[in-house]
Protein backbone atom coordinates (compact mmCIF):
# COMPACT_ATOMS: atom_id res chain seq x y z
CA UNK A 1 0.00 0.00 0.00
CA UNK A 2 1.02 3.64 -0.32
CA UNK A 3 1.19 3.91 3.47
CA UNK A 4 3.61 1.05 3.82
CA UNK A 5 5.79 2.34 0.99
CA UNK A 6 6.11 5.69 2.76
CA UNK A 7 6.98 3.86 5.94
CA UNK A 8 9.77 1.88 4.31
CA UNK A 9 11.23 4.66 2.19
CA UNK A 10 10.86 7.41 4.77
CA UNK A 11 9.35 9.75 2.17
CA UNK A 12 6.80 12.29 3.27
CA UNK A 13 3.56 12.58 1.34
CA UNK A 14 3.10 15.67 -0.81
CA UNK A 15 0.15 17.92 -0.04
CA UNK A 16 -0.99 21.45 -0.79
CA UNK A 17 -0.03 22.81 2.62
CA UNK A 18 3.58 21.78 1.99
CA UNK A 19 3.41 23.61 -1.34
CA UNK A 20 2.13 26.76 0.35
CA UNK A 21 5.06 26.57 2.75
CA UNK A 22 7.56 26.67 -0.11
CA UNK A 23 6.03 29.65 -1.91
CA UNK A 24 5.68 32.01 1.05
CA UNK A 25 7.31 35.42 0.46
CA UNK A 26 10.52 35.87 2.43
CA UNK A 27 8.90 38.51 4.62
CA UNK A 28 6.15 36.19 5.88
CA UNK A 29 8.01 32.85 6.10
CA UNK A 30 8.87 32.99 9.80
CA UNK A 31 5.38 33.95 10.89
CA UNK A 32 3.93 31.30 8.58
CA UNK A 33 5.98 28.66 10.41
CA UNK A 34 4.98 30.05 13.80
CA UNK A 35 1.28 29.92 12.91
CA UNK A 36 1.70 26.34 11.71
CA UNK A 37 3.37 25.39 15.00
CA UNK A 38 0.50 27.03 16.89
CA UNK A 39 -1.86 24.68 15.09
CA UNK A 40 0.06 21.71 16.52
CA UNK A 41 -0.22 23.21 20.00
CA UNK A 42 -3.98 23.67 19.61
CA UNK A 43 -4.40 20.05 18.51
CA UNK A 44 -2.49 18.89 21.59
CA UNK A 45 -4.81 20.79 23.93
CA UNK A 46 -7.88 19.47 22.10
CA UNK A 47 -6.57 15.92 22.46
CA UNK A 48 -5.88 16.49 26.17
CA UNK A 49 -9.45 17.75 26.62
CA UNK A 50 -10.96 14.69 24.94
CA UNK A 51 -8.80 12.33 26.97
CA UNK A 52 -9.78 14.07 30.21
CA UNK A 53 -13.49 13.67 29.45
CA UNK A 54 -12.97 10.03 28.45
CA UNK A 55 -11.12 9.31 31.71
CA UNK A 56 -13.94 10.97 33.66
CA UNK A 57 -16.47 8.64 32.02
CA UNK A 58 -14.34 5.59 32.74
CA UNK A 59 -13.88 6.58 36.39
CA UNK A 60 -17.60 7.04 36.88
CA UNK A 61 -18.46 3.72 35.23
CA UNK A 62 -15.83 1.90 37.27
CA UNK A 63 -17.15 3.40 40.52
CA UNK A 64 -20.66 2.24 39.71
CA UNK A 65 -19.61 -1.36 39.21
CA UNK A 66 -17.76 -1.55 42.57
CA UNK A 67 -21.08 -1.93 44.38
CA UNK A 68 -19.82 0.45 47.08
CA UNK A 69 -22.31 3.29 47.53
CA UNK A 70 -19.70 5.78 48.73
CA UNK A 71 -17.19 5.00 45.98
CA UNK A 72 -19.96 5.02 43.38
CA UNK A 73 -21.18 8.46 44.40
CA UNK A 74 -17.79 10.09 44.92
CA UNK A 75 -16.31 8.67 41.71
CA UNK A 76 -19.34 9.94 39.79
CA UNK A 77 -19.03 13.42 41.27
CA UNK A 78 -15.25 13.49 40.77
CA UNK A 79 -15.94 12.43 37.19
CA UNK A 80 -18.14 15.50 36.80
CA UNK A 81 -15.28 17.72 37.97
CA UNK A 82 -12.81 15.98 35.65
CA UNK A 83 -15.20 16.43 32.72
CA UNK A 84 -15.40 20.14 33.39
CA UNK A 85 -11.60 20.32 33.59
CA UNK A 86 -11.62 18.82 30.11
CA UNK A 87 -14.18 21.36 28.93
CA UNK A 88 -11.98 24.20 30.18
CA UNK A 89 -9.04 22.71 28.27
CA UNK A 90 -11.14 22.61 25.11
CA UNK A 91 -12.23 26.22 25.63
CA UNK A 92 -8.56 27.15 25.96
CA UNK A 93 -7.78 25.42 22.67
CA UNK A 94 -10.50 27.50 20.97
CA UNK A 95 -9.03 30.67 22.47
CA UNK A 96 -5.60 29.75 21.12
CA UNK A 97 -7.14 29.22 17.71
CA UNK A 98 -8.69 32.70 17.83
CA UNK A 99 -5.30 34.17 18.80
CA UNK A 100 -3.71 32.26 15.92
CA UNK A 101 -6.27 33.76 13.55
CA UNK A 102 -5.26 37.24 14.66
CA UNK A 103 -1.61 36.50 13.85
CA UNK A 104 -2.69 35.54 10.33
CA UNK A 105 -3.68 39.17 9.77
CA UNK A 106 -0.05 40.18 10.27
CA UNK A 107 1.15 37.39 8.00
CA UNK A 108 -1.26 38.39 5.23
CA UNK A 109 -0.17 42.01 5.49
CA UNK A 110 3.48 40.94 5.28
CA UNK A 111 2.66 39.00 2.12
CA UNK A 112 0.99 42.06 0.59
CA UNK A 113 3.97 44.31 1.39
CA UNK A 114 6.58 42.02 -0.15
CA UNK A 115 5.74 42.91 -3.81
CA UNK A 116 6.05 46.60 -2.96
CA UNK A 117 9.52 46.06 -1.52
CA UNK A 118 10.54 43.88 -4.43
CA UNK A 119 9.26 46.41 -6.99
CA UNK A 120 11.18 49.28 -5.42
CA UNK A 121 14.38 47.22 -5.19
CA UNK A 122 14.05 46.10 -8.82
CA UNK A 123 13.77 49.65 -10.12
CA UNK A 124 16.70 50.78 -7.97
CA UNK A 125 18.82 47.93 -9.38
CA UNK A 126 17.89 48.90 -12.94
CA UNK A 127 18.92 52.49 -12.31
CA UNK A 128 22.25 51.41 -10.81
CA UNK A 129 23.03 49.15 -13.77
CA UNK A 130 22.04 51.78 -16.33
CA UNK A 131 24.16 54.45 -14.66
CA UNK A 132 27.22 52.21 -14.87
CA UNK A 133 26.65 51.27 -18.52
CA UNK A 134 24.82 54.26 -20.05
CA UNK A 135 25.03 57.24 -17.69
CA UNK A 136 23.60 59.57 -20.34
CA UNK A 137 20.60 57.36 -21.17
CA UNK A 138 17.25 59.16 -21.34
CA UNK A 139 15.63 56.12 -19.75
CA UNK A 140 17.21 57.11 -16.43
CA UNK A 141 14.74 59.94 -16.06
CA UNK A 142 11.80 57.58 -16.59
CA UNK A 143 13.18 55.03 -14.14
CA UNK A 144 13.85 57.66 -11.49
CA UNK A 145 10.25 58.85 -11.78
CA UNK A 146 9.07 55.25 -11.43
CA UNK A 147 11.30 54.86 -8.37
CA UNK A 148 9.74 57.92 -6.75
CA UNK A 149 6.26 56.45 -7.27
CA UNK A 150 7.39 53.01 -6.04
CA UNK A 151 8.95 54.52 -2.93
CA UNK A 152 5.76 56.45 -2.18
CA UNK A 153 3.63 53.31 -2.56
CA UNK A 154 6.05 51.33 -0.40
CA UNK A 155 6.02 54.04 2.25
CA UNK A 156 2.25 53.64 2.60
CA UNK A 157 2.52 49.83 2.65
CA UNK A 158 5.27 49.86 5.29
CA UNK A 159 3.28 52.22 7.50
CA UNK A 160 0.26 49.93 7.24
CA UNK A 161 2.44 46.93 8.10
CA UNK A 162 3.93 48.46 11.22
CA UNK A 163 0.52 49.66 12.42
CA UNK A 164 -1.17 46.32 11.87
CA UNK A 165 1.77 44.36 13.31
CA UNK A 166 1.75 46.29 16.57
CA UNK A 167 -2.02 46.21 16.91
CA UNK A 168 -2.53 42.56 16.06
CA UNK A 169 0.51 41.28 17.97
CA UNK A 170 -0.79 42.96 21.09
CA UNK A 171 -4.33 41.75 20.44
CA UNK A 172 -3.30 38.14 19.77
CA UNK A 173 -1.20 37.67 22.87
CA UNK A 174 -3.49 39.63 25.17
CA UNK A 175 -6.22 37.19 24.17
CA UNK A 176 -3.90 34.21 24.73
CA UNK A 177 -2.71 35.41 28.14
CA UNK A 178 -6.25 36.21 29.29
CA UNK A 179 -7.36 32.76 28.15
CA UNK A 180 -4.45 31.24 30.06
CA UNK A 181 -5.48 33.10 33.20
CA UNK A 182 -9.12 32.02 32.75
CA UNK A 183 -8.17 28.38 32.25
CA UNK A 184 -5.80 28.39 35.22
CA UNK A 185 -8.22 30.08 37.61
CA UNK A 186 -11.21 27.96 36.62
CA UNK A 187 -9.26 24.71 36.73
CA UNK A 188 -7.85 25.69 40.13
CA UNK A 189 -11.39 26.29 41.41
CA UNK A 190 -12.51 22.94 40.07
CA UNK A 191 -9.51 21.14 41.58
CA UNK A 192 -10.27 22.60 45.02
CA UNK A 193 -13.86 21.38 44.81
CA UNK A 194 -12.54 17.99 43.72
CA UNK A 195 -10.44 17.86 46.89
CA UNK A 196 -13.54 18.70 48.91
CA UNK A 197 -15.34 15.75 47.34
CA UNK A 198 -12.51 13.38 48.26
CA UNK A 199 -12.75 14.51 51.89
CA UNK A 200 -16.23 12.95 52.00
CA UNK A 201 -14.83 9.47 51.33
CA UNK A 202 -14.04 7.63 54.57
CA UNK A 203 -10.79 5.76 54.03
CA UNK A 204 -10.38 4.60 57.63
CA UNK A 205 -9.11 0.99 57.52
CA UNK A 206 -11.55 -1.68 58.69
CA UNK A 207 -10.68 -5.09 60.06
CA UNK A 208 -12.18 -8.24 58.52
CA UNK A 209 -15.76 -8.71 59.63
CA UNK A 210 -16.38 -5.05 60.43
CA UNK A 211 -19.02 -3.11 58.49
CA UNK A 212 -18.38 0.45 57.41
CA UNK A 213 -20.84 3.10 58.54
CA UNK A 214 -23.49 3.87 55.91
CA UNK A 215 -22.53 6.58 53.44
CA UNK A 216 -24.36 9.77 54.40
CA UNK A 217 -22.67 12.49 52.37
CA UNK A 218 -24.71 12.40 49.16
CA UNK A 219 -26.26 15.78 49.92
CA UNK A 220 -22.91 17.35 50.69
CA UNK A 221 -21.46 15.99 47.47
CA UNK A 222 -24.32 17.51 45.49
CA UNK A 223 -23.76 20.83 47.23
CA UNK A 224 -20.06 20.80 46.32
CA UNK A 225 -20.99 20.47 42.65
CA UNK A 226 -23.48 23.31 43.10
CA UNK A 227 -20.67 25.40 44.59
CA UNK A 228 -18.40 24.54 41.67
CA UNK A 229 -21.08 25.57 39.20
CA UNK A 230 -21.67 28.84 41.04
CA UNK A 231 -17.96 29.62 41.08
CA UNK A 232 -17.66 29.04 37.33
CA UNK A 233 -20.72 31.15 36.62
CA UNK A 234 -19.57 34.02 38.82
CA UNK A 235 -15.99 34.05 37.53
CA UNK A 236 -15.05 37.30 35.86
CA UNK A 237 -11.87 38.27 33.98
CA UNK A 238 -9.56 40.55 35.89
CA UNK A 239 -9.44 44.10 34.59
CA UNK A 240 -7.27 47.09 35.40
CA UNK A 241 -3.82 48.46 34.79
CA UNK A 242 -2.13 45.23 35.81
CA UNK A 243 -3.49 43.43 32.76
CA UNK A 244 -2.96 46.25 30.26
CA UNK A 245 -4.96 49.24 29.11
CA UNK A 246 -6.88 47.22 26.53
CA UNK A 247 -7.39 44.09 28.61
CA UNK A 248 -11.01 44.98 29.28
CA UNK A 249 -11.68 45.23 25.55
CA UNK A 250 -10.10 41.85 24.89
CA UNK A 251 -11.55 40.04 27.87
CA UNK A 252 -14.80 41.82 28.50
CA UNK A 253 -16.33 42.15 25.06
CA UNK A 254 -16.10 38.49 24.19
CA UNK A 255 -18.47 35.64 24.67
CA UNK A 256 -18.21 32.43 26.64
CA UNK A 257 -19.61 29.08 25.61
CA UNK A 258 -19.65 27.68 29.12
CA UNK A 259 -21.49 24.37 29.07
CA UNK A 260 -23.08 22.66 32.06
CA UNK A 261 -20.96 19.62 32.82
CA UNK A 262 -22.69 16.30 32.48
CA UNK A 263 -22.32 13.40 34.84
CA UNK A 264 -19.97 11.15 32.85
CA UNK A 265 -22.00 8.06 33.60
CA UNK A 266 -23.93 7.03 30.50
CA UNK A 267 -27.31 5.44 31.03
CA UNK A 268 -29.24 3.07 28.79
CA UNK A 269 -30.97 5.95 27.09
CA UNK A 270 -27.72 7.35 25.81
CA UNK A 271 -27.85 10.35 28.15
CA UNK A 272 -26.24 10.97 31.51
CA UNK A 273 -27.45 10.00 34.95
CA UNK A 274 -26.24 10.11 38.52
CA UNK A 275 -25.91 7.46 41.19
CA UNK A 276 -28.02 8.92 43.98
CA UNK A 277 -31.07 6.75 43.45
CA UNK A 278 -34.65 7.94 42.95
CA UNK A 279 -33.75 8.90 39.40
CA UNK A 280 -31.97 12.03 40.66
CA UNK A 281 -28.25 11.79 41.03
CA UNK A 282 -26.14 14.59 39.73
CA UNK A 283 -28.77 15.32 37.12
CA UNK A 284 -30.83 17.15 39.75
CA UNK A 285 -28.18 19.05 41.69
CA UNK A 286 -28.93 22.47 40.22
CA UNK A 287 -32.27 22.60 41.97
CA UNK A 288 -35.41 24.30 40.76
CA UNK A 289 -35.30 22.54 37.42
CA UNK A 290 -32.25 24.56 36.35
CA UNK A 291 -29.52 23.32 34.09
CA UNK A 292 -26.58 22.68 36.37
CA UNK A 293 -23.39 20.72 36.54
CA UNK A 294 -24.27 17.17 35.67
CA UNK A 295 -27.70 17.91 34.21
CA UNK A 296 -29.23 14.81 32.65
CA UNK A 297 -29.83 15.05 28.91
CA UNK A 298 -30.77 12.47 26.35
CA UNK A 299 -27.92 11.80 23.97
CA UNK A 300 -26.43 15.32 23.73
CA UNK A 301 -25.21 18.10 25.98
CA UNK A 302 -27.23 21.32 25.90
CA UNK A 303 -25.14 24.46 26.35
CA UNK A 304 -26.45 27.02 28.82
CA UNK A 305 -25.55 30.56 27.86
CA UNK A 306 -27.98 32.42 30.13
CA UNK A 307 -25.55 32.75 33.02
CA UNK A 308 -22.35 32.13 31.11
CA UNK A 309 -19.36 33.88 32.61
CA UNK A 310 -17.86 36.45 30.27
CA UNK A 311 -14.26 35.91 29.34
CA UNK A 312 -11.92 35.38 26.45
CA UNK A 313 -13.41 34.09 23.22
CA UNK A 314 -13.29 30.35 23.26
Amino acid sequence: SSTSSHTHTGRRGFHFSSLRGTVQPELSKKLYRLIKSENNLISAHETAAKERVSIATQLSEWGEQTGDEAISDISDKVGVVLSELGEQEDNYAHALDDSRGTLKTIRNTEKSVQPSRDGKAKIADEIAKLKSKEPESTRLVVLEQELVRAEAENLVAEAQLTNITRQKLKEAYQAEFLATIERAEKQTMLARHGLRLLQLLDDTPVVPGDVRPQYQHAGQARQILNDAEDDLREWRPETGANVGDNATDVGGSTSSNATPVQSPRVNNGGGYSGSEGNGGGVSRIAGGGGQGLGQQVQGTTTASTTNAAPGVVV
